[in-house]
């Protein structure tokens, strides 16, 4: 997981994303956006805020897929611990 936040990070940070709401749009910060992405349930308001394109929205549904994939092996492994108890 630290492995692809950070290389998310880095990639955002290298090229951001076009805000969705220039006026309205907070300023964008590459590690919350990554985490936005990559964190199922933590909202940090910045994945609703900018829209990627190109290599960079490919790079975000990997992230998303990643995340949800994560999340499920946490929360199985959680239940399985506690259930032997």
């Amino acid at each position: 997981m630290l492995i692809l936040l950070t290389a998310a990070t880095l990639a955002f940070a290298a090229k951001h994303p076009v805000a969705s709401r220039p006026a309205e749009a907070p300023p964008f910060n590459a590690l919350l956006y990554a985490l936005d992405l990559l964190l199922p349930v933590v909202d940090c308001g910045q994945q609703n805020a900018f829209h990627t394109a190109g290599w960079q929205q490919w790079l975000s549904a990997v992230l998303v897929a990643a995340g949800w994939i994560l999340a499920t092996t946490i929360a199985a492994g959680l239940t399985r611990t506690l259930s032997r108890r």
